[in-house]
């Protein structure tokens, strides 16, 4: 018990053995309790916040990637972490304060928007962006320094992009780009199982599969990249 509530201490112990029937006073408890015990944390873990918290949390997230040109685009994207849907995504060259701020008004139309944003301490989050998260009642969590671990889940999904799309394919301009980034974002919203969420689709919370009647076809994603 002492290790795993580490806010507890003998007197609280001794009353959850009282629960399963056991008599012991609270100098026994102390007797057996570790001499050394790790600090209380004054909140709680970042793991354990996100967490409690994930039906109320977008994430942000932006990628560099390059064309045939290698010329620099930067996409971005917001997802919703308790369904791994992605919100929002869209391609640009310049991504300003202004262009990123105007990206959440797009998103969160009609004061639409979640309780948290959860993004790193990128630059491109800059003054605007955060009087229009403010403007809409929404809370930015910032990441700490360097730990992409912190927004593990959009940073997986710029992985599987980058993997299961853009690796595989010639991008000429920004349409293309445009069109290639809003197709994989329907297939992984759609048709792709994640395993965060029991293999299940993002899209399952909104439209709950039925089981299929008659025979079974494929159709081609992105080219017969993939297929549903």
């Amino acid at each position: 018990m002492a290790k795993e509530n580490h806010l507890w201490g003998a007197e609280r112990i001794r009353g959850e053995l009282l629960k399963l029937g056991i008599r012991v006073c609270k100098r026994t408890v102390q007797k057996y309790l570790p001499t050394v015990r790790e600090a209380p944390s004054s909140s709680q873990t970042w793991a354990t916040f996100v967490k409690n918290h994930v039906a109320d949390i977008w994430a942000y997230d932006f990628t560099v990637v390059y064309d045939w040109l290698f010329r620099p685009w930067h996409i971005f994207v917001i997802m919703q972490l308790k369904t791994r849907r992605i919100v929002h995504s869209t391609v640009t060259t310049s991504p300003t304060d202004d262009w990123t701020a105007q990206q959440l008004r797009e998103a969160t139309p009609w004061g639409q928007g979640p309780k948290y944003l959860l993004h790193d301490r990128n630059s491109k989050y800059a003054p605007h962006f955060s009087a229009v998260a403010i403007g809409s009642g929404i809370q930015e969590l910032r990441t700490p320094y360097r730990a992409p671990q912190a927004s593990g889940v959009c940073e997986r999904f710029m992985g599987s992009l980058r993997r299961e799309c853009l690796d595989h394919t010639l991008i000429l301009h920004r349409k293309h780009w445009t069109r290639v980034v809003k197709e994989y974002t329907q297939y992984f919203n759609q048709e792709r199982p994640h395993q965060g969420i029991g293999q299940r689709i993002p899209n399952f919370y909104d439209r709950p599969v039925s089981n299929p009647t008659g025979n079974i076809s494929s159709r081609a994603i992105l080219g017969g990249l993939h297929h549903s």
